[in-house]
């Protein structure tokens, strides 16, 4: 069956200098997807999004003020964002990835899609871009699974390094939405406690794990296994999609944890077997990552890996410490992460 992944030249345009978040990014991850035939996967064109699927989840006066300054040139929104005459088109294209990586998945028979793109999305909030997002690509690919697609249960696992709090903010009071996320903290945004569990419809569907600096492969595995996995299975998400971040990589500048390769594709694997296990999709969109050659390798293991046939879980779960407090946080809300 096809794995198509969604990708667009536009994403070059988006021109930020000297800046962490840049073309390069994209050119080697697409170099080393290339040089590995696709992982499996087959490139195709992204298309623009409608303002209309913009607008499911951002304001009107949020988007004009992206088309704005972006065909007058371009500027700075905030010491982080920019935004150049490219960068409309390209934002089109991040949001119009995701959203068709969405229609795939759930109408066009694949059951494993990507959307690599830039600029990123997962920091732009309902109505601020920011954090380098101009806007909230995995947000607009999960409103139009439920607003267009119908569905009623959808998990957005975030594993960037950095907290998802846009992602967080616009599906706060929402009760279609699981978002998990595993981040560094403290670190930017300076979002993500544990204790921000969403309100309202939303109460309990916002799972923080934040880790200190420092913290490698075995506790964001365990994280992924032992708390996401369980609380996503008894859920039960008719689709899963992953804001894919690299940036916890242990090469890379902008944070302090120390994941490898293999610990992404660990992490990936597990995404892997609970899609399989519940037998819905899953879709990942391209979020952070700014040491190029890890994150190019490690976009890679991941696509090798939902390539592939999914693996057993492990043998025994995890006895970290950190893994042990957030299931006992947890747990009165997630009776699944209970003890025996």
């Amino acid at each position: 069956m096809a794995r198509p992944l969604f990708r667009h030249e536009s994403s070059l345009r988006h021109d930020t200098g000297s800046h962490p978040e840049r073309a390069g990014r994209i050119v080697a991850v697409e170099r080393e997807l290339a040089a590995r035939d696709w992982c499996g996967f087959s490139p195709e064109d992204s298309p623009e999004a409608t303002v209309e699927q913009l607008l499911a989840v951002h304001p009107r006066p949020h988007v004009e003020r992206i088309r704005a300054l972006s065909a007058a040139g371009g500027g700075r929104i905030d010491a982080d964002t920019i935004v150049s005459a490219g960068s409309w088109e390209a934002a089109l294209h991040a949001a119009g990835g995701a959203v068709a990586m969405v229609d795939r998945l759930l109408a066009g028979g694949a059951t494993r899609a990507v959307s690599l793109h830039r600029p990123p999305g997962h920091h732009c909030e309902t109505a601020e871009p920011m954090g380098f997002c101009l806007f909230n690509s995995v947000a607009i690919a999960a409103r139009h699974a439920t607003g267009v697609h119908g569905l009623e249960r959808v998990l957005v696992f975030d594993w960037d390094v950095h907290h998802g709090n846009g992602t967080a903010e616009i599906f706060a009071g929402a009760g279609d939405v699981l978002f998990a996320s595993i981040h560094e903290f403290p670190l930017y945004p300076g979002t993500g406690r544990p204790t921000e569990v969403g309100h309202g419809a939303g109460e309990g569907l916002t799972v923080n794990l934040p880790v200190p600096g420092g913290t490698g492969d075995d506790t964001w595995v365990g994280l992924t296994e032992d708390v996401v996995l369980p609380i996503a299975r008894s859920w039960a998400p008719q689709l899963v999609l992953v804001s894919a971040g690299y940036d916890a990589h242990a090469d890379d500048p902008l944070a302090g944890c120390e994941v490898t390769d293999e610990g992404f594709a660990r992490i990936a694997a597990a995404a892997h077997r609970l899609a399989d296990e519940l037998g819905v999709p899953l879709g990942m969109v391209l979020e952070g990552g700014y040491d190029v050659d890890a994150l190019a390798r490690s976009v890679a293991a991941t696509l090798e890996t939902w390539s592939a046939a999914p693996g057993p879980a492990p043998s025994a779960p995890s006895a970290d410490p950190v893994v042990l407090r957030a299931r006992e946080h947890f747990a009165a809300r997630w009776p699944v992460l209970q003890g025996d």
